[in-house]
C-alpha cells in the first residue's frame, strides 16, 4: 500500500523503500523494477505470456487471441534481451527490440552480439475524414505525448510525418547517442503500440485518445519497422512469396535497364563501363496484431 507502479501493472509486491523511492517486481521473471521509469519490453512481454498462462492477464472488451510476435523472451537481470532466444529447440537472434533478425535454427545457433535498433519507424493510419489533419498541430501532439507520456528525450524524436492519412514517426537512437538512464526507444514503441491499441501498460489507463486541435483521431491500423545497426542475417527461403516477387521483378528491370544502356553506346561507338551496386531494404515488422 502506498507504492503503486504507474508505469506498468504487470507487477507484484510493490514497495516504497527508505529512500523513498518504489520498487516491485516483474510478473514472470521476479526482476526488481523502478515504478517512475517505463519497464523493459523483454520484461513486459514476459509477463504478458506469463499472465495468459495463468489467466491473470487483464483483456479488453471485444479482446480475440492474436500472439503474431508475442514469445517468452529471456530477459538479462538489466531488463534486456539475451541475445539468443529459443523456443524448446529453436532458436534465433534478436535486436535490442526483441525481433527476430536470422531465420530460425537449432540449439547450436551462435549470436555473438545483441545487435542495436537504432531506428523505429512507427506507421499510422487514420480513419477517413472530411478535411486532411494540421501537420503541424500533429506534430506536436504526438512530440509532446511521446516526451511526456513516454518519457523519451526529445533528441531521440528525428520526425512527425503527416501524409495524409498517414502518419509516421521516426526515432533514432543509436548505441552513442544514448546516454545513462535514457528511455530506449524499443520500450517507448512497445508502450505506444499498446495504447493505441487499447491494450495500455499504464495502471487504470484505457489508452492513448488521439486528439489533434480538439478533434478526435481513430487510427485504423499501426504498423512498426525496425532497422538494426548491422543488417538482419534472413536467407531468401525465409522470404515471402510476395516479397521474392517483388525482388525478382526489380532484379529483371534492372538487368534490362543495363542491357539497353550498354546497347545503347555501342551504337554511339562507345562502351562505358557501368558499375551495379547492390542494395538491401529490411523493414522488420514487430509484433503487430
Amino acid at each position: 500500500p502506498g507504492a503503486r507502479l504507474t508505469k506498468n501493472k504487470r507487477v507484484t509486491n510493490c514497495r516504497l523503500q527508505p529512500d523513498g523511492l518504489c520498487r516491485c517486481e516483474a510478473i514472470g521473471s521476479g526482476v526488481t523494477v523502478d515504478c517512475n521509469t517505463l519497464t523493459s519490453k523483454c520484461l513486459l512481454m514476459k509477463a504478458e505470456v506469463m499472465g495468459s498462462k495463468s489467466g491473470r492477464r487483464e483483456k479488453p472488451k471485444d479482446a480475440f487471441e492474436d500472439t503474431d510476435g508475442l514469445y517468452d523472451p529471456e530477459c538479462e537481470n538489466s531488463g534486456a534481451f539475451k541475445a539468443k532466444q529459443c523456443n524448446g529447440t529453436t532458436c534465433w537472434c534478436v535486436n535490442t527490440a526483441g525481433v527476430r533478425r536470422t531465420d530460425k535454427h537449432d540449439a547450436d545457433l551462435k549470436c555473438n552480439q545483441l545487435v542495436r535498433t537504432m531506428w523505429i519507424i512507427i506507421e499510422m493510419k487514420h480513419a477517413e475524414r472530411d478535411a486532411p489533419l494540421n501537420a503541424e498541430s500533429l506534430k506536436k501532439f504526438f512530440t509532446d505525448t511521446i516526451t511526456s507520456r513516454y518519457q523519451l528525450n526529445g533528441r531521440y524524436i528525428a520526425s512527425v510525418l503527416y501524409e495524409n492519412p498517414y502518419i509516421t514517426i521516426d526515432l533514432k537512437q543509436n548505441s552513442s547517442a544514448k546516454s545513462f538512464g535514457d528511455v530506449d526507444i524499443a520500450d517507448v514503441a512497445y508502450y505506444f503500440e499498446k495504447d493505441v491499441k487499447g491494450q495500455s501498460i499504464f495502471h487504470n489507463d484505457a489508452g492513448l485518445n488521439v486528439s489533434i486541435d480538439n478533434q478526435p483521431v481513430k487510427l485504423e491500423k499501426t504498423v512498426v519497422y525496425y532497422v538494426d545497426e548491422i543488417a538482419p542475417e534472413f536467407s531468401m527461403k525465409s522470404l515471402t512469396p510476395g516479397l521474392i516477387a517483388v525482388i525478382v521483378v526489380v532484379v529483371i528491370a534492372i538487368v534490362a535497364a543495363i542491357v539497353v544502356l550498354v546497347l545503347t553506346r555501342r551504337r554511339k561507338g562507345k562502351y562505358v563501363k557501368a558499375e551495379v551496386i547492390k542494395f538491401c531494404l529490411w523493414p522488420m515488422f514487430g509484433g503487430v496484431g
